[in-house]
């Protein structure tokens, strides 16, 4: 299952906090602020799909996320290695490598990762 644009933003913000009332996830937006009806859908929508969940305090409820941040991109970058990249991950780091705008100092940084990698393996 996938989040909308609008339910990501809004997950981003629920990641951060790590769990939160409805006026603390308002109050992470900037200016001008979402519909306190639009907040409340989206998390509506979202723990339909699993991605939230919340406990009641009286009326008010504390949501939290059920999905890590880091799953969920591993998921949609995996994902987009099948699907863009016929399942190939050196497809995937050259077209990432020339058609990205990395310096010399972030393309060894990726090298110094990559090397690090493969001495675990």
């Amino acid at each position: 299952m996938q989040l909308s644009k609008t339910e990501e933003q809004l997950m981003q913000h629920l990641w951060k906090l790590e769990k939160a009332f409805m006026k603390d996830l308002l109050n992470a937006f900037e200016d001008p602020k979402p519909a306190t009806t639009t907040v409340a859908t989206l998390l509506k929508r979202m723990i339909d799909k699993g991605f939230v969940a919340y406990k009641l305090y009286g009326k008010s409820r504390e949501y939290y996320p059920l999905v890590k941040k880091k799953d969920y991109f591993s998921k949609h970058v995996n994902g987009l290695i099948k699907n863009f990249f016929n399942d190939s991950a050196s497809q995937f780091a050259s077209f990432f490598t020339q058609e990205t705008d990395l310096s010399k100092n972030e393309l060894e940084d990726l090298r110094k990762l990559i090397d690090s990698e493969l001495k675990k393996k």
